[in-house]
């Protein structure tokens, strides 16, 4: 969970506690009144979990300044536009964070990206981005709206070929060997990354397994023009645009930059994990 999440949480449960003290209340007394066990006053209180509006609403109400709904909600909102889970994201399928990932598209114009796992949105094929949104359908149990995500994804592949953007992406050799498709599936996403090398677009930088790092290949992330970076991890989006937060993000991308391999020797990467699938 991010820091600033978690800070932004604590703050919220420090408000909510000087409420229920304006009110006179001891944590027990609001639970009973609530209807709530008292662990759960004591958790939102202390940060440890995080309140809905429902909740919320109950807890204005319950101490009896049912005006102060209005500025808890709005606390609540501000944070949660910066942590994204995926269950509220996915309740409505893929294809709506697909149309938001590509608003960002085309708002940045130069974009950094990081991947370990597997290879990046931006350029996979379709039979590639199909088994992927499979296995998160499966994973997350959210609509099955799968081929919609695909055409989405591969339609904002078409900013590759925009002039005036510039991607500048790197991917650990582990994402190009990860086998989350089948073996000739993955051989033809593999032909695909070498077809964009080349690109004036596309600056595709790859971090063989026998290369030095100067830091451990963590989550992916996308960086959009020093504004937005938006990381990718098992429960939800992190959106950050704090300047700290971009800058370290930067820092990252850049130290991790400095250990890949560019053009023919990209290329050389590339083939040796195209050889290894064998004659498919």
């Amino acid at each position: 969970m991010s820091t600033d999440f978690q800070q932004a949480r604590i703050a919220l449960g420090r408000r909510l506690r000087e409420l229920r003290a304006e009110g006179g209340l001891t944590g027990r007394q609001l639970a009973e009144r609530l209807g709530w066990t008292q662990s759960k006053v004591s958790k939102l209180e202390t940060g440890r979990q995080t309140a809905s509006h429902v909740d919320l609403n109950a807890w204005a109400d319950g101490v009896g300044k049912p005006e102060a709904a209005v500025e808890l909600s709005a606390r609540l909102r501000a944070f949660e536009s910066g942590h994204r889970s995926w269950r509220r994201q996915l309740a409505a399928g893929h294809k709506p964070v697909q149309d938001a990932l590509t608003a960002e598209h085309n708002r940045s114009s130069t974009m950094r990206a990081w991947e370990g796992a597997m290879i990046v949105g931006i350029l996979q094929t379709a039979d590639y981005a199909r088994h992927i949104f499979n296995a998160y359908v499966d994973l997350h149990q959210s609509p099955r709206d799968v081929e919609d995500a695909v055409r989405a994804r591969i339609q904002r592949q078409e900013s590759l070929y925009r002039p005036g953007r510039k991607y500048h992406i790197i991917m650990w050799e582990a994402a190009l060997r990860a086998l989350v498709c089948p073996a000739a599936v993955m051989a033809a996403q593999l032909d695909r990354l070498s077809g964009v090398i080349g690109l004036d677009t596309v600056s595709l930088g790859i971090v063989p397994f026998e290369a030095s790092i100067k830091l451990p290949a963590a989550n992916g992330f996308w960086i959009h023009d020093e504004r937005l970076v938006i990381v990718e991890d098992w429960h939800a989006e992190l959106w950050l645009d704090q300047p700290e937060n971009v800058a370290l993000y930067l820092r990252v991308w850049e130290m991790l930059a400095d250990s890949a391999v560019y053009g023919s020797d990209a290329h050389k990467v590339i083939a040796r994990c195209r050889r290894s699938l064998g004659a498919v």
